[in-house]
């Protein structure tokens, strides 16, 4: 095993369901130790993400923790391999905060994506100059270089909608969204006409909430829900105004998903949704 400094998103993620595993087995930190052969660091260090991990290790000590869940145990064992793999997003460590990561890192293993946005477009599905423009309005002012950065980072996202096995996903957009226009009219526009050539990809279903549906559900969350290999290894990422929080204890996200089931409710049929975006786009 080895030692490390900075984990990753999803190594915190490995380390994180490796102490809820000892936990629901009611083992202490002393006594997983004692399981081992080891002392209490060694365990403060895996549950930390500061030790790696290997695939037999994790099998071994979800043995000794009697964990029943077979798949479960297969999940995070199959997590140890990202270790040896070099993602396209690691070009950006130390150029980015390590949430623009930890995003990358989350939606290239979901299984399927779901989310929900109220203001703001799914970063998915932003053009260039949409992002740009939405990059350009922080506060304080980004430098250049920063917002390029953040712009390319974004674009780099988008290629798991894409090759021979696109990530499943579905996207709720509240109609303000749809009429925000970022960056002007133009940029607004063409925004509009790459969300309805996004709309006709099989894997890809976008939901639109009307004004005229009132109040809604989940009115401005943000919410990017990515599924796992298992339930229990989904995620949630929420903006916030000190950056991206993420959520994966098993009652928040059963609360997410029951919200997104509302908020889809609430939302337009998928060709009626495609109208009212043609239809705002046209108006530009």
């Amino acid at each position: 095993m080895t030692q490390r400094s900075a984990p990753t998103g999803r190594q915190r993620r490995l380390a994180s369901e490796m102490r809820r595993l000892r936990e629901q087995a009611g083992v202490s930190i002393q006594g997983a130790a004692a399981m081992l052969g080891a002392d209490r660091s060694m365990i403060s260090n895996i549950e930390a993400g500061r030790t790696g991990l290997s695939e037999d290790r994790v099998r071994q000590i979800a043995c000794y923790y009697k964990c029943p869940d077979l798949a479960l145990v297969d999940a995070l064992a199959d997590m140890t391999a990202d270790r040896r793999t070099h993602h396209w997003w690691a070009e950006y460590r130390g150029k980015l905060p390590n949430g623009f990561l930890d995003i990358s890192d989350i939606e290239y293993h979901a299984t399927r994506i779901r989310t929900a946005q109220t203001v703001h477009l799914p970063g998915l599905f932003q053009t260039e100059e949409h992002a740009r423009a939405l990059f350009d309005l922080a506060v304080p002012k980004l430098p250049r270089l920063e917002v390029e950065l953040r712009v390319a980072h974004r674009m780099g996202r988008q290629s798991i909608l894409d090759g021979d096995a696109p990530t499943p996903y579905t996207g709720i957009i509240h109609e303000a969204a749809l009429r925000l226009e970022f960056g002007g009219r133009n940029v607004a526009r063409q925004q509009l006409h790459h969300l309805i050539e996004a709309a006709d990809r099989p894997h890809v279903t976008l939901l639109v909430i009307p004004f005229s549906a009132g109040a809604f559900h989940g009115a401005g969350q943000s919410i990017l829900y990515t599924e796992g290999i298992v339930p229990q290894l989904d995620t949630v990422q929420l903006d916030t105004a000190l950056g991206g929080d993420f959520v994966d204890a098993p009652t928040p996200l059963a609360n997410y998903r029951s919200l997104l089931d509302l908020m889809e409710s609430s939302a337009l049929s998928p060709d009626e949704s495609q109208k009212l975006i043609r239809s705002i786009a046209q108006d530009l």
